[in-house]
């Protein structure tokens, strides 16, 4: 069956990369793109100065003006707002498909996906062409069953009459590659850095998938509006910070701030009329009866909510369920400013320098390939904490890669002051305003050296820091501890054994001493071993194997001899380093 995608991106400079991309790999297939766009539309506008959230640039580029946090996300809602969701027929045409919908406006864009069925997410130039397909759309004759009547954006679309013909959609890839074909690719890259920078390619989000995120959240809002007419349900996390990959879960935020300032001290003469409300003992009650309500209405009304769990005893009450459609594992808060906050400085410090996502990146996935982080909760270290080592490592370059939050503090202006729960969240948010940084280090080298720092880190006295970027005293005990950067009491990283920080020394050294080796002549890049990322993602012993293999065979006599020389050297540091100091010892 032949599929095509038909879509409309904003960022055109994108895609132009890409297929440049594509052209000098011939072995990563790209699809082809057709433009649909209306002039003088908020799309047509993010077309000539956003750069997409699924980018790559190849340095900081001053000349485009970064668009701050709180811009970005009103676009993408605005946009989500004139989006619907359809789940289609398998034998549809889509010029036929497109002719039907237009018939209540014009089409901004669209693209198809496969979740178990296939689906269209389109996008109208005008919020009134959804309410126009809304009310041409009726309910569904389910015979026994009875629907209940809830006018929602995801629609049914199905045939009068039966054809033959045969489909011509391709799907937009809402996975990451297996990791056979990730091998593949990055075995065929030119250098090191071209894997780091390939390896982001294929893991980041998409932006087809980055709409379909704020579509499912504007789905969401549709049914929290019921409640809150004037709520606002935001994606945050990895959906949101630039570092997501695809696959990643959905994260909410059910933003009531707008409720709850309609009435912020408006008096006529000398009335002052206030609405009358429920109240509760705390803002801890409010927030569970809030999204106990919230899950009853996803649970017994939201079309493709399936799953729901009202999860309200947590530190942070939740309500956890699946999007059928979408495909999303979602999360659902509120009260979770912070969260939010967090999100947006991530957001700032991956679009500082095109260097900070393909090494967070690369640290995450070396992380997984060797079980150091999982998605079951445990004494793991997390990807959030994995992304402040990276910022941290970078803080600590000469010249710095990234500056520190405590020096982004200082160029923020009142507009920026931002104070939730007692805690001092102000920084810049105009990345305009950020001086860039001189270093010009490789990814191939800052690899290494981010292994080689935390191979020797004093783990057990110091703590990781990117307020001041330097490191301090641990305060506690714990194995790891990483300052929450907001909440300062906090650490982020208070679930990891010690066992498991060992193991991600252990496997920092290795991964030092395999680059290592190939900088003194180890595997070549035209040959068939693994080198550079992929040598480093094989599991863990199985490097030293492949290096072996190629070394020139020594005489049993001078093979001896230096393993004794090793053992000897060995015991003379063991017996050396007696000042408490954790020892590293040496591989041979």
């Amino acid at each position: 069956m032949c599929r095509f995608l038909t879509m409309a991106v904003p960022g055109v400079g994108l895609l132009t990369r890409l297929h440049l991309y594509a052209q000098r790999r011939s072995r990563v297939q790209r699809p082809v793109l057709r433009l649909l766009s209306c002039p003088g539309t908020v799309a047509e506008d993010l077309r000539r100065d956003e750069q997409p959230s699924g980018s790559v640039e190849t340095g900081f580029e001053d000349k485009i003006p970064k668009k701050r946090f709180s811009e970005m996300q009103n676009e993408r809602r605005e946009q989500a707002q004139r989006t619907v969701l359809i789940h289609c027929p398998e034998k549809i045409s889509e010029k036929k498909f497109l002719k039907y919908l237009s018939q209540h406006g014009p089409i901004n864009n669209h693209f198809f996906y496969e979740s178990f069925s296939l689906y269209a997410v389109v996008e109208f130039c005008q919020k009134e062409s959804v309410r126009s397909l809304q009310n041409e759309t009726h309910a569904p004759s389910k015979g026994m069953e009875v629907a209940i009547p809830f006018r929602s954006r995801f629609f049914n679309l199905k045939l009068k009459n039966q054809t033959s013909e045969r489909s011509c959609v391709q799907m937009s890839n809402q996975l990451p590659p297996s990791s056979k074909k990730l091998f593949e690719v990055l075995r065929d890259a030119e250098s090191v850095d071209d894997q780091l920078n390939t390896l982001l390619k294929e893991f980041q989000l998409t932006e087809e998938n980055t709409k379909l995120r704020y579509l499912t959240c504007s789905l969401i809002e549709d049914i929290a509006a019921a409640y809150f007419p004037d709520c606002v349900v935001r994606p945050f996390g990895s959906s949101v910070n630039t570092f997501g990959k695809l696959g990643c879960d959905l994260d909410m935020f059910l933003d009531l701030s707008e409720t709850r300032n309609l009435s912020t001290n408006k008096t006529s003469g000398n009335f002052l009329m206030e609405f009358q409300v429920k109240n509760v003992p705390s803002e801890r009650i409010a927030t569970q009866k809030i999204l106990s309500v919230i899950g009853e209405c996803l649970d017994n009304f939201s079309p493709g909510c399936v799953g729901v769990q009202k999860i309200l005893n947590a530190r942070c009450p939740l309500v956890r369920f699946s999007h059928q459609a979408s495909g999303f594992q979602c999360d659902l808060t509120t009260n979770n400013r912070i969260a939010l906050t967090s999100s947006e400085l991530l957001y700032i410090y991956g679009a500082l320098d095109s260097r900070v996502r393909a090494l967070v990146f690369t640290v995450r996935y070396w992380a997984r390939a060797h079980s150091l982080t999982s998605s079951i909760p445990g004494a793991w270290i997390t990807n959030f904490s994995l992304t402040m080592m990276v910022i941290f490592f970078l803080q600590t370059r000469s010249p710095p890669i990234l500056p520190t939050l405590d020096s982004l503090q200082t160029l923020a202006d009142a507009e920026d002051k931002c104070i939730i729960e007692g805690n001092n969240c102000t920084f810049v948010r105009d990345l305009n305003r950020i001086k860039p940084s001189e270093n010009t280090e490789t990814l191939e080298l800052l690899l290494k050296e981010f292994f080689e720092y935390f191979g020797n880190f004093a783990f057990n006295k110091n703590s990781i820091n990117i307020r001041q970027g330097r490191e301090q005293n641990k305060p506690d005990s714990s194995p790891l501890y990483i300052q929450n950067p907001f909440e300062t009491s906090l650490n982020i990283s208070k679930n990891v054994s010690q066992s498991q920080l060992q193991k991600f020394v252990d496997l920092a050294q290795e991964s030092t001493w395999i680059l290592q080796q190939e900088d003194l002549g180890g595997p070549s890049m035209s040959g068939n071993q693994p080198w550079g990322l992929v040598a480093l993602l094989l599991p863990s012993g199985a490097n030293r194997k492949s290096l072996g293999k190629k070394k020139s065979r020594k005489p049993a006599n001078e093979k001896v001899k230096v393993l004794l020389e090793s053992i000897k050297s060995n015991r003379t540091e063991n017996f050396t380093n007696t000042n408490g100091k954790r020892n590293i010892s040496t591989q041979t």
